[in-house]
């Protein structure tokens, strides 16, 4: 059986001019379907252009990147809209949401562009958001900000969730019930999920951690025990 997802000697070379950076250097990893995977990494190691390419928003230099039997490294650009667009839910550092929209309108914007879409108001309510529904963005604190995100998110029924940098522009408690909801969202629903930071107090909570550094994956480790958010201080 092959992995959900696998990378094998995946790079990534940028060129500027006279200049040739590799961003990604013959990144291999594998993750397995409905696992809680962490990718971290300092600043700069090479984890959004990781994600990036596994989300089909930036293709490869070299190598081959399969999710669910899937060749992504081989797709052409309408392949790959279509590949964002049903199975792929994104969840950045920043909200990204549309604000002269309510959050129900939000998350049904997402809905209304995939297959099998999950209703709208049912997944707000699952985040918490039940009496929110009706605010719009500037009348929600930036932990509700980014449910309702997570929301949009999980209302494509994605079979991939990928976040990166989700708790990056909040605060400690409200980041802590952020992680909380995409760890019991990858549990209750089986929905595999990557996330990306640069702090390393945050890899107990992983099935599996991928240390990355200088475009090059320093070390992949499993965890049979993952600590639950509400244990983890950092």
């Amino acid at each position: 059986m092959s992995a959900f997802v696998s990378f094998e000697e995946v790079s990534k070379v940028y060129r500027m001019g006279e200049i040739t950076i590799r961003a990604v250097d013959n990144v291999s990893f594998s993750i397995e379907k409905g696992e809680f995977a962490v990718i971290v990494g300092p600043s700069g190691a090479g984890k959004t252009t990781v994600l990036n390419m596994l989300g089909g928003m930036d293709g490869c230099s070299g190598g081959t990147i399969r999710v669910d039997g899937s060749l992504i490294s081989g797709m052409t650009p309408r392949q790959l809209t279509a590949y964002r667009r049903h199975d792929i839910g994104f969840v950045f550092q920043f909200y990204n949401l549309v604000q002269n929209l309510t959050a129900l309108e939000n998350v049904e914007l997402a809905s209304q562009i995939c297959r099998q879409p999950l209703d709208a108001a049912t997944v707000l309510q699952e985040v918490g958001l039940g009496e929110r529904m009706n605010n719009f963005p500037a009348q929600l604190s930036g932990g509700e900000q980014q449910r309702v995100a997570i929301a949009r998110a999980l209302a494509k029924n994605p079979k991939l969730l990928l976040c990166d940098e989700p708790t990056g522009a909040l605060d400690y408690q409200t980041g802590k019930s952020i992680l909380k909801l995409l760890q019991d969202t990858c549990r209750q629903k089986g929905v595999t999920v990557v996330v990306i930071t640069h702090n390393s107090a945050l890899t107990p909570m992983a099935d599996r951690v991928i240390r990355i550094k200088n475009g090059t994956v320093a070390d992949m480790r499993c965890c049979s025990h993952p600590t639950p958010v509400e244990q983890i201080e950092w």
